[in-house]
């Protein structure tokens, strides 16, 4: 097949493809990221390009304007190359949440350490560094060096055992004399194992880090943690490189048994490690001095980070390969930290339940209370938890990405420029941005919000389709209604930012399907929502929800407001508590043992309840009559 040289403008990256390979395909060989929500079924039509030059074919799409097509626009996911091209990319086009996130990730980072689970636990980080002076030998004396050490460190850790790799063993003859005795071990628990990991001359142990990672299918986010004084010290936020193949884990997952895992391994890593570098040097930390990372995340992604295959998972009977893999060497899956670093991939409960979940159950403290506690993790994948002390039972429910703003044409993430709020005012519907920005689209939270102010002042019925005559900021293009939320000239790209009446289904039905999940997982149990003492929202999305939107929407249940609490980003909180205290990080084992998976697709009514759901919010409305107020945790 013959070969052909495609070449991108203005970032002059020139790569060769087969002919009849997508131009998206080779945007992505050429490592350009576009802002490709869909994974290139040419459902977003966000890949936009002009090709300038050369042949191209590709089926027709309702995605481009007339004018856009006057100016040579293709979608690159559409648009297969016959010869030699130039491209121009668009601004638009590129995916800018690929930088670090600046002030906006602060709603990724939950850099909180006053919450009830913090103040249980006595501090014992799961890698530490130990200072030693070691009785120098005499003919009396004459142990060896090995088991001098040993024996020191035994009374210092309290482990079941102990073991130390070859290479650490030929080290500690030349550090003991080199350094007159006097040495830094690092200790690493490998679950009731103590490996020392590392010998070093001289006294370092203040210097002991631990990177904690959450691997969102969307968002990754990194806290460094010093591991001496038992706190925070930085955060930062990328958008997940895999998004490059879909926002959706499912997608992911069908174009990894295409590809094979390998790239995906690859462009989370590329995170991980960028967000780390950036850790490292914002505060002056050396690499080797990081002695741990500790990831949480979907199954999927912690299948991923280490090159395991995801195809089971979605397939009947939906068997993950590792729920609960062992410590391993960091520098095994190319995270770069300390050489001889510690990766620890915390437990998960099932194919479709991860450790973002158990992070979440153990940061917010449900397996331990008395009472009944449902736990909610909003987005792409929602992820429900329901029990106490004594039992917990979860289930996750496919929502998909529009209450995230994917699916949705002038929906982005949550960065500025994103409209987060909308409001009425005295019968005038306003909206607010991230960062006071001019707006530029419209994220999850400001989705909530507008679907509920549309259907307070009768903008909507019911089912979410436009009523007409309602509104002079209605209009109907191609035969579909859509509402003007904001004015071309009141946008920062000079393009009004509205939605669809196809869009608002998107977000009923993904509201319907988290909301269907918790209602069948608690009839199950022969409980309703008025049993529920507490209801902990979860996440960086569900912490910027607006309760009484989310209620008016019929997204979360109309209880008493004191019950609801926002719980922030519990995947990092639990990874955070797991990483500083060996006990936290020992229940985290504990909760999968004692957690029980309810797989949906077996439950006959979940499609009834499903379309039950897919109104405003719901056909039943005395599910939600009830008044008080929320808090957060």
């Amino acid at each position: 097949m013959t070969d052909c040289s495609v070449t991108f403008h203005p970032h002059d990256i020139r790569v060769t493809v087969k002919k009849g390979a997508t131009l998206l395909d080779a945007a992505l060989a050429a490592r350009i990221t576009i802002n490709n929500l869909c994974g290139g079924d040419g459902i977003c039509g966000r890949c936009k390009m002009i090709v300038t030059s050369g042949e191209v074919t590709g089926a027709v799409t309702g995605k481009l304007t007339r004018e856009e097509i006057k100016k040579g626009f293709v979608l690159a996911c559409m648009t297969l190359v016959q010869s030699d091209l130039d491209v121009e990319v668009p601004p638009e086009t590129l995916a800018k949440e690929k930088r670090i996130a600046d002030r906006e990730a602060e709603r990724f980072r939950g850099m909180r350490e006053d919450t009830p689970a913090w103040k249980q636990y006595s501090p014992s980080p799961l890698t530490k560094k130990i200072y030693l002076e070691i009785e120098k030998p005499e003919l009396a004396n004459n142990m060896a060096d090995h088991q001098r050490v040993c024996d020191i460190i035994k009374k210092r850790v309290n482990a079941a055992s102990m073991q130390m790799g070859l290479k650490i063993i030929q080290t500690i003859p030349t550090a003991l004399r080199e350094n007159d005795y006097k040495i830094t071990a690092t200790i690493g628990l490998r679950r009731d194992v103590a490996e020392v990991m590392n010998i070093e001359g001289g006294n370092t142990a203040k210097e002991n880090y631990i990177a904690v990672i959450d691997m969102g299918t969307t968002t990754i986010v990194a806290h460094l943690l010093d591991a001496v004084n038992m706190k925070t010290l930085d955060a930062k936020a990328c958008f997940n490189s895999q998004g490059m193949y879909g926002r959706e884990v499912t997608g992911r997952m069908i174009t990894a048994e295409k590809k094979g895992t390998e790239e995906f391994q690859k462009l989370l890593v590329k995170d991980i490690n960028q967000l780390i570098l950036g850790l490292s040097e914002d505060n002056s930390v050396s690499l080797k001095d990081i002695t741990a990372a500790v990831c949480a995340g979907n199954t999927a992604m912690g299948h991923f980070l280490l090159g395991l295959p995801t195809e089971n998972i979605r397939r009947y009977p939906y068997v993950a390969s590792s729920v609960a893999p062992p410590p391993f060497r960091a520098a095994e899956v190319g995270i770069e930290i300390n050489p001889r670093g510690l990766l620890y991939s915390l437990p998960g409960i099932s194919g479709w339940v991860g450790s973002d979940l158990t992070a979440g159950i153990l940061a917010t403290g449900i397996y331990e209370k008395d009472e009944l506690s449902l736990l909610v993790d909003i987005g792409t994948n929602g992820e429900i938890a329901v029990g106490n002390r004594d039992w917990i039972i979860v289930c996750s429910a496919s929502a998909g990405p529009a209450l995230e703003g994917a699916s949705v044409e002038c929906g982005m993430r949550a960065e500025s420029g994103a409209i987060e709020r909308v409001y009425a005012e005295n019968g005038v519907i306003r909206s607010r941005t991230i960062g006071d920005a001019k707006p530029k689209g419209i994220c999850g939270s400001g989705l909530i919000d507008l679907l509920s102010v549309l259907l307070q002042e009768g903008i909507i019925d019911r089912s979410g389709k436009i009523i007409e005559g309602s509104s002079d900021r209605t209009e109907t293009v191609d035969g579909l209604g859509r509402f003007i939320l904001t004015e071309p000239v009141e946008s920062l790209n000079g393009k009004a930012v509205f939605i669809t009446e196809s869009e608002i289904e998107n977000i009923i039905t993904a509201k319907a399907a988290i909301f269907a999940a918790m209602k069948i997982l608690l009839e199950r149990l022969e409980l309703t929502f008025r049993d529920i003492q507490h209801f902990y929202i979860a996440g960086a999305f569900g912490n910027y929800i607006d309760v009484e939107n989310a209620i008016t929407i019929g997204l979360i249940p109309n209880i008493p407001r004191e019950r609801v609490h926002f719980a922030g980003n519990t995947s990092i909180e639990g990874a955070k508590l797991a990483a500083l205290y060996n006990e936290a990080f020992f229940a985290l084992e504990r909760i999968r043992e004692n957690t029980t998976y309810y797989d949906l697709m077996g439950a006959n009514d979940y499609i009834d309840e499903f379309r039950k759901a897919l109104f405003l919010p719901h056909t039943d409305i005395e599910l939600f009559k009830e008044s008080g107020s929320c808090q957060r945790v």
